[in-house]
């Protein structure tokens, strides 16, 4: 468990300090590390949300009182400090106390929280050869950019935004129900804290217009079907100035003709004839980088495997390369010349196998049909 520095020793005030000045200093720090004027600080920002929960107790007079005499143990759990984990909830609870500074205060409200724009998804499709060396792709993509009428305020030029009069330009109200207040979204101006009265006739008060672009997409060597490729930055526009969201790219590799794909192995199916397996033989056989030769040695079995280290798919994650599996499948011919037959039949016989009679042709069957006449004639 982390310890939590003192609340008095992270503001930087005595433990008598007025509420006055325990403000104070929360405004001076909580402007030191504003998320603003730190872009990419994370040590920054974990000041902010250190700042804010200690402003957070020793601003509360219960609170304050509680951790003076039991220290963080007196202001944990229920009704203690809940905490900051996101930045926009301190703008939330003590935006007003920033000024003009970002997620401050708004005239009739606190400030609407910018947020990240929605993140697009779109697919791409390769073969096995490109998936196996990394390629560079062309996406076309159809995604909104700020109108460029009205500049993305959704209303018409010449005329602005208006504060909401429904949340006084909050974006929240708050309602009462017994002990319990509930903020909830103001259904007038849905949260945005203005309503436009006049609308842009060419985003019709969206603020955003559709654009198609092309995207250039590096694809690592080794992906397979189902990864997901993702683009900070290439989705929609956030709205209230907020970042835009990102691209998802599912990746499609597309069957190949020799070469079957688990992970990052490949199998090869490569068939020979009998004599082949039962003598041995030199081949030459597809490789992802072009051909290459295997040595099969006499008495191959059919089915039988062999092993080319390295030869398969590469890991996209750096890992090791896999391998490729020639699996070797023996021919039996359908259909054997005159002088096939008669050799193989001469070997069935060295080998003392069962074989099926020698079936005649129709020219030798018409011969024999016709002998039986012949004779007949010649006497």
């Amino acid at each position: 468990m982390v310890s939590k520095r003192d609340y008095y020793e992270v503001l930087g005030v005595p433990r008598d300090a007025s509420s006055g000045d325990i403000k104070k200093a929360y405004r001076k720090l909580a402007l030191a590390n504003h998320p603003d004027r730190n872009p990419g600080d994370e040590e920054a920002t974990e000041r902010f949300k250190e700042a804010a929960e200690a402003f957070e107790v020793l601003s509360d007079d219960q609170k304050k009182s509680r951790y003076d005499q039991y220290g963080h143990a007196g202001v944990s759990g229920n009704g203690g400090s809940r905490g900051f984990n996101d930045v926009s909830d301190i703008f939330e609870a003590f935006g007003d106390l920033f000024g003009g500074l970002g997620g401050g205060g708004r005239r009739g409200g606190s400030r609407r929280r910018a947020r990240q724009g929605e993140s697009l998804q779109s697919s791409l499709t390769i073969d096995l050869l490109d998936a196996a060396s990394g390629c560079t792709r062309t996406l076309k993509l159809a995604r909104h950019k700020s109108c460029s009428v009205c500049h993305g305020s959704g209303a018409e030029p010449g005329s602005n935004p208006e504060t909401c009069d429904y949340c006084g330009g909050a974006g929240q109200v708050v309602q009462s129900q017994g002990f319990f207040r509930i903020q909830t979204t103001c259904p007038a101006c849905r949260g945005e804290g203005t309503i436009v009265r006049k609308k842009c006739d060419d985003c019709r008060g969206s603020g955003f217009e559709l654009e198609h672009v092309e995207l250039e997409v590096k694809v690592p060597g080794g992906v397979d079907n189902g990864m997901q490729l993702c683009l900070r930055g290439e989705g929609e526009r956030g709205p209230r100035g907020g970042p835009p969201g990102d691209l998802y790219v599912d990746i499609v590799v597309e069957e190949h003709s020799l070469f079957h794909r688990e992970g990052s192995m490949l199998t090869c199916r490569v068939p020979i004839t009998y004599t082949q397996a039962a003598l041995g033989t030199e081949l030459e056989i597809p490789v992802l980088t072009g051909r290459d030769n295997l040595t099969v040695p006499a008495g191959t079995q059919p089915g039988e495997a062999f092993r080319l280290r390295g030869q398969g798919m590469p890991d996209p994650h750096g890992g090791r390369r896999g391998d490729l599996v020639v699996q070797i499948q023996v021919e039996v011919p359908q259909k054997l010349s005159e002088e096939q037959d008669t050799l193989l039949r001469e070997l069935a016989e060295l080998e003392h196998a069962d074989v099926s009679a020698h079936r005649k042709s129709f020219f030798e069957k018409l011969k024999d049909y016709f002998a039986p006449h012949d004779d007949a004639d010649d006497s």
